[in-house]
């Protein structure tokens, strides 16, 4: 059966985070910060906010911008590293306080390439034929585990959620899937407040993310150049046949120079790391939801969505556009 994704909604918290922020308590400044990162600013959740919060304020915009009924929605997928409490599931929370009668529901872990694997997920579901309409979140409030502390992570990360529905369809607007593990890197981007190892070395275990930068980096520019070709030859087509690319936002200027390695435009990659942060599994579904309200992104467009993370895994998958802007103008700004 065939899928496609006509609605779109997303959420930020309210607090906004210059980087000046991080001048007051660490040796750096906005400058520095913007010339590592491109970042300009994130969110913050509240202390009595979560990722479910944020996720039900994503479900709502979206209902509210498409007239979309959620009361039929048979699965829900929400993919994230932060979940309100490991048992129950963000997933199970959000089906209770949306008042959907009859639906499945799981989180996923895969860091930041959460969404794109939720979508993957979906698509199996209404493929097989036992689901007709998923709504896939990615949400992460990374704020809540950061180490502030520490130069290297805190500056990157923010918070904010954004969710769709893939729903059957007679025509087929989600094409052919890459996903792709190398669990051997686990020690390189974690976060544990239990066990002490991984792959039987030991690590820090207290409940904070950790990252091996250079580490991460190098592997996400090979990962991401390599992947997007891949992505590109599996769908029988050239990159050049691409309207625009989504790829997480980690970092700006990992972005720019995988993108210059490709010599693709860089007004060709919507991103949302300049305005929000790394927001994790979150980070694809911002980018596309402003990239349609800036009227850039138009209906039948061929998007290359690919996110990548924690694991190290990736997962990617070519979209042609079904959202519109609406008539009202929504989506609206955030």
């Amino acid at each position: 059966m065939n899928a496609t994704i006509s609605s779109i909604g997303v959420y930020h918290p309210k607090r906004e985070v210059f980087n000046s922020f991080f001048e007051k308590s660490l040796d750096t400044s906005d400058e520095w910060i913007r010339e590592r990162t491109g970042i300009e600013r994130r969110f913050f959740a509240a202390p009595n906010e979560y990722t479910s919060d944020m996720c039900v304020k994503a479900a709502e915009n979206l209902s509210a911008n498409y007239n979309k009924d959620l009361a039929d929605v048979d699965f829900i997928i929400v993919a994230t590293t932060t979940p309100d409490q490991i048992v129950p599931s963000v997933a199970s929370q959000v089906q209770a306080r949306l008042r959907i009668p009859h639906a499945g529901a799981i989180d996923i872990s895969c860091a930041c390439a959460g969404f794109c694997n939720g979508l993957i997920l979906a698509k199996g579901l209404i493929a097989s034929g036992s689901h007709k309409k998923v709504l896939v979140f990615g949400a992460d409030t990374l704020s809540k585990v950061t180490d502030f502390t520490d130069r290297t992570t805190c500056i990157l990360f923010g918070d904010a959620a954004g969710a769709v529905i893939v729903e059957a369809s007679t025509e087929n607007h989600l094409l052919k899937t890459i996903t792709e593990t190398n669990g051997h890197y686990g020690k390189d981007l974690y976060l544990t407040s239990s066990k002490t190892q991984i792959n039987n070395e030991e690590v820090v275990a207290n409940n904070k993310l950790h990252q091996n930068g250079r580490t991460v980096y190098k592997w996400a520019v090979q990962t991401l150049a390599k992947g997007l070709k891949v992505l590109a030859e599996k769908n029988d087509i050239q990159l050049d046949d691409v309207s625009y690319f989504l790829p997480h936002s980690a970092n700006y200027r990992l972005l720019e120079a995988v993108f210059n390695e490709l010599e693709i435009p860089m007004e060709q990659c919507l991103d949302s790391v300049r305005r929000y942060g790394n927001t994790s599994a979150s980070s694809i579904p911002l980018a596309w939801y402003n990239g349609i309200r800036e009227d850039k992104i138009q209906p039948n467009d061929m998007l290359m969505l690919m996110g990548f993370g924690g694991g190290f895994t990736y997962g990617g998958l070519c979209i042609q556009n079904n959202i519109c802007k609406v008539d009202n103008g929504s989506p609206a700004k955030v």
